[in-house]
């Protein structure tokens, strides 16, 4: 199975032992995912579809693409670009987030529609985010969903955390629009029924899986923290109960190493409730270890 992520990777600066000493790391939500996913099974090819810049720290983004077992041969180079940045502050063991982007490369990754198209061809599943949407101009963005949809068409499996942030947004309103229209193109939804219901104002997770199959998804799997995940997949539905943690130390890509636990079962047509559940056994060693990034052993959580 050759998958492709597509999305903007960020440099991370996180606090390191003293005060003020910081460590440089790179992390995104959609190359989370496909971190994990190369993880989890080295016989899927994952790709990452992105564009940076040209400089010194661009550079270093794109070997740890490699070093992770992740193909950047479809990564975009932009002159005169560089890659988003954000620092994290903790206070109290509470983190939070200050975010250096808009010269980010990342926002122009659909500039070249002939590029993004090649590198979908190449791939049997597509898998983007409502980050990726949130990123890109509206022009650009109807690009991308146009090469979506194209794709698709041509048999390509699509895939979709809906990932909503409102910051990232001109308004609520067009969060949520551009986000069923990226639902319209997928077949896998993966939203967070905590989200959902914020801005959707979903009465339950059934809802949210309704609403994402209304638009055309034919699998929906709705993460809910610690409570049991609610799936719908071609017109079925089930309940995968999450496995209760004693500790947990950073939640940051709870829900993007889920999403890789979940894709991965696609490869060997391994049904949707196992694959949850060995998601959910991914998801909670993550969420025992610091940053976006934990070294796992896939043995561990078969």
């Amino acid at each position: 199975m050759r998958v492709l992520a597509i999305g903007e990777c960020m440099a991370e600066l996180a606090p390191a032992s003293e005060p003020s000493d910081y460590r440089l790391g790179f992390a995104g939500d959609t190359f989370n995912t496909a971190w994990y996913l190369a993880q989890l099974d080295p016989d899927i090819d994952v790709g990452y579809f992105t564009a940076v810049g040209t400089d010194a720290i661009s550079q270093q983004m794109r070997q740890a693409f490699v070093d992770g077992g992740i193909d950047d041969r479809h990564v975009i180079s932009v002159p005169d670009r560089t890659v988003g940045l954000y620092l994290i502050s903790l206070e109290n063991g509470e983190r939070s987030f200050s975010y250096w982007r808009n010269q980010a490369a990342a926002r122009l990754l659909a500039q070249d529609a002939v590029a993004l198209s090649k590198a979908m061809d190449d791939a049997d599943l597509v898998y983007f985010s409502g980050i990726t949407l949130a990123i890109l101009d509206p022009e650009a963005r109807g690009t991308f969903l146009s090469a979506l949809r194209k794709a698709r068409s041509a048999g390509k499996t699509i895939a979709f955390d809906p990932n909503l942030r409102p910051r990232l947004w001109a308004s609520e309103q067009q969060m949520t629009d551009a986000i069923m229209q990226g639902a319209a193109v997928s077949d896998i939804a993966l939203p967070s029924f905590e989200d959902e219901a914020s801005w959707f104002h979903d009465a339950d997770p059934d809802a949210t899986a309704d609403r994402y199959a209304a638009a055309g998804a034919t699998t929906v799997v709705v993460k809910n923290g610690g409570e049991p995940v609610r799936y719908l997949h071609d017109g079925n539905r089930g309940t995968v109960p999450v496995p209760t943690l004693s500790e947990v130390v950073d939640t940051t890509a709870a829900g993007d190493s889920f999403n890789a636990g979940v894709l991965a079962g696609l490869r060997g047509d391994v049904p949707l409730a196992h694959s949850i559940a060995r998601a959910c056994r991914l998801a909670g060693k993550v969420v025992q270890g610091k940053g976006a990034l934990v070294s796992i052993d896939p043995n561990e959580i078969k």
